[in-house]
């Protein structure tokens, strides 16, 4: 996903660079969005743009207009921002992040796209969030695991991304529920070898899983990751064929290349 640079983002890429003491990018999260990401921090992944395209593959069964749209531990902001570069001009994104460095982060991305007036920023804990409005769309990648499964990381941006510092899946069901409309959806991803944790999480929240996918990296490999999309009604839960994001040679899936297309990107490996 590689595009030239306007010269706004490469000065203020080196602003950052000079400020912060370490490298920093610039690298394009849709064709027409780019985002600033630390060289050696918790970057942009395959999980976040998958996140963000089954939400927009699975929004019409909302049934209605989704004018506002609420991102659970946004991070720097990639999930929210790709289900925002879907919707119509007038749907708000309210997004909340606690870590110090990514939420710096999320704000620097939304200055340099010009998105600050479609996106209300929270800085703080997913687990206290109480906003007095609920949304037709609620979307999340919760960290993936307890401090028990390994080495937490050093760099606290890649800690609290990747472990349970701050909540587990459960956690970010409890904060959907509260928040979500009649209705609406609870679209996240999770490490497919726990699949079972994020069911049993949904469930006991009273989520019904209308849809699950699971994700494989490539041709001949088990899962990596799934996504689900959730809602407080009853009903048939389904799971789908799963999405193959490269064959054997390395090249992008067919799958992979109508994912890109929905953010504007041309075909490529």
């Amino acid at each position: 996903m590689t595009a030239s640079i306007p010269d706004a983002f490469e000065t203020r890429r080196r602003e950052l660079e000079d400020e912060l003491g370490e490298p920093i990018t610039v690298d394009g999260l849709t064709a027409s969005l780019r985002i600033f990401q630390r060289k050696k921090g918790h970057r942009h992944s395959t999980d976040d743009l998958l996140t963000g395209w089954y939400a927009l593959e699975k929004s019409p069964l909302v049934g209605r207009t989704i004018a506002k749209h609420l991102d659970l531990g946004t991070g720097i902001g990639t999930v929210g921002l790709l289900v925002l570069s879907g919707m119509p001009p007038e749907t708000h994104l309210t997004c909340i992040e606690a870590q110090d460095v990514s939420f710096r982060f999320l704000r620097e991305n939304l200055r340099a796209n010009g998105l600050e007036d479609r996106v209300t920023a929270l800085h703080g804990d997913l687990r206290d969030l109480d906003l007095a409005e609920r949304f037709p769309l609620v979307t999340g990648s919760p960290p993936y695991f307890d401090v028990s499964a390994g080495i937490v990381p050093a760099d606290s941006q890649k800690a609290h991304a990747r472990f349970e510092l701050r909540g587990d899946v459960r956690d970010y069901a409890r904060a959907a529920k509260k928040h979500l409309e009649p209705g609406g959806l609870f679209v996240f991803c999770f490490p497919w070898p726990q699949k079972k944790r994020a069911v049993d999480a949904a469930h006991d929240e009273g989520f019904t899983i209308v849809t699950h996918r699971d994700v494989i990296p490539r041709e001949g490999l088990t899962p990596l990751f799934s996504l689900f999309a959730c809602r407080l009604e009853g009903g048939e839960e389904r799971e789908e064929a799963p999405v193959v994001v490269r064959r054997a040679d390395g090249s992008h899936t067919e799958a992979m290349h109508a994912v890109r297309a929905r953010f504007g990107w041309s075909p490529s490996r």
